[in-house]
């Protein structure tokens, strides 16, 4: 196995660091001993270069513009997958066959319901609250309802587990939205699929006939394909540190809801759509543009550039294209906020102040444009993230728990505080 090694130049103490090597992307150097050997930390904060696991759901490769899931391309997965197809893949590691699809389809559609107890639960929650609160909230429940189903080293358990969490957070998530717009809850009807059955969940009223669109439906499983997991981001990372503790897997999840609350994370296409408003028109962009590259305090350029993408963004290339269909379908065309975007775009591409700087549009910069057209609002984009993000979660949580060298997550610091000192008494302060 090949080694580094690193020096202590004040003791001349040298520390082996073991290399490991994955199917692809950069060596990971293993620094687990630095500190018993060395006395000293490793410094990263964001962990911008720091490996926290083993994994095979995911692989990114910025530079080349590059997402895999479980070894195939995202976008030939979007161009010829389902969802429910992609989420058997992520789970399972292999494409299924007709049978096994067929079967994983039946055990999703027989968990959508939720049980009726948690009607009275989203009736706590004040009429305008965030739908992202309610959740956290609701998810994190979800033990009390299935405790014993939460054996975490049970293969048979950890399955169902991930079944009815894919199946539920559509129902929950649409029982939100109605929580939030004061309509009353619509139950799941098994005969859908999974994206047209959260719209009709969402939208559907009792007083009148819901006719679920095909193209909307579409545009959504889509979304969900490109959105099911995105490797070690924050709100995976959570799940597996909260997860690592061996708490319930429904209080993992949860966490990982409250890390994508963030706008850094699964906000950020709220934010975009924040940013297009602020511009107003197509003749202010160009100015707008020159206050981003002078730094102008207050002025962000949302959904461009990625942390991780040092290319085109290759989940931005495939919702861009479904943009463009949903407006046309919906007689959208000339939607000032996507003439906005495309001038938005089209600057970033030819000035080589964001050339240089590799700021090219990610996967929030449409995405927020295509749920705006489906009548999904802004409030609702960050919980329609989280559905198609559980697949991951579900994933990840499951790969940790099974791996019998998991540890609990426990990363160290440096510490800046006020150095040692005795107590004073009131009298002497």
């Amino acid at each position: 196995m090949a080694q580094y090694s690193l020096l202590n130049e004040e003791t001349g103490e040298k520390t082996e660091l073991p290399v490991k090597a994955g199917t692809r992307g950069p060596l990971g150097l293993d620094v687990g001993k630095v500190y018993a050997q060395q006395g000293v930390f490793t410094y990263d904060p964001g962990f911008t270069s720091t490996c926290s696991c083993d994994s095979s759901i995911a692989y990114i490769d910025g530079d080349a513009g590059m997402l895999l899931y479980r070894g195939y391309p995202v976008d030939q997965l979007a161009k010829q997958s389902s969802f429910i197809e992609v989420a058997y893949l992520i789970l399972n590691g292999e494409l299924p066959q007709k049978d096994e699809l067929e079967t994983f389809d039946r055990s999703i559609r027989r968990h959508t319901m939720i049980n009726e107890s948690l009607k009275r639960l989203f009736e706590g929650f004040r009429y305008d609250a965030h739908p992202m609160a309610m959740l956290c909230g609701v998810v994190g429940s979800l033990s009390a309802f299935y405790h014993d189903t939460t054996n975490n080293q049970d293969p048979e358990h950890r399955k169902i587990f991930a079944h009815r969490m894919i199946a539920k957070i559509p129902t929950i998530t649409a029982a939100a939205y109605k929580r939030y717009f004061g309509q009353p809850f619509i139950y799941p009807q098994n005969h859908l699929d999974y994206c047209s059955n959260l719209l009709q969940m969402m939208f559907a009223v009792p007083s009148e006939p819901y006719h679920v669109d095909p193209v909307a439906a579409k545009a959504l499983d889509v979304l969900f394909i490109l959105h099911a997991d995105h490797e070690q981001n924050a709100s995976t990372s959570t799940v597996r540190l909260a997860g690592s503790t061996g708490c319930n897997p429904y209080a993992a999840v949860a966490s990982g809801i409250a890390a994508l609350w963030g706008p850094a994370h699964g906000g950020a296409n709220e934010a975009v759509l924040r940013m297009l408003d602020q511009i107003g028109t197509v003749e202010n962009v160009k100015p707008f543009m020159e206050k981003v590259k002078n730094k102008e305090a207050g002025v962000r350029l949302m959904g461009f550039g990625h942390r991780v993408y040092k290319n085109y963004d290759p989940r931005a290339t495939i919702i861009r294209e479904h943009c463009h269909n949903v407006l046309k379908h919906f007689g959208q065309e000339n939607d000032p906020q996507m003439e906005l975007a495309m001038e938005l775009e089209r600057i970033a591409l030819e000035d080589d102040y964001f050339k240089e700087r590799k700021l090219y549009p990610n996967v929030d910069f449409y995405s927020g444009i295509i749920y705006k057209a489906l009548g999904i609002p802004v409030n609702m984009f960050t919980p329609m993230f989280a559905i198609a993000r559980t697949v991951g979660w579900v994933a990840h949580w499951a790969e940790m728990v099974s791996d019998p060298t998991t540890r609990i997550g426990r990363p160290r610091q440096v510490y800046t505080g006020a150095d040692i000192r005795d107590y004073q008494p009131m009298d002497q302060r």
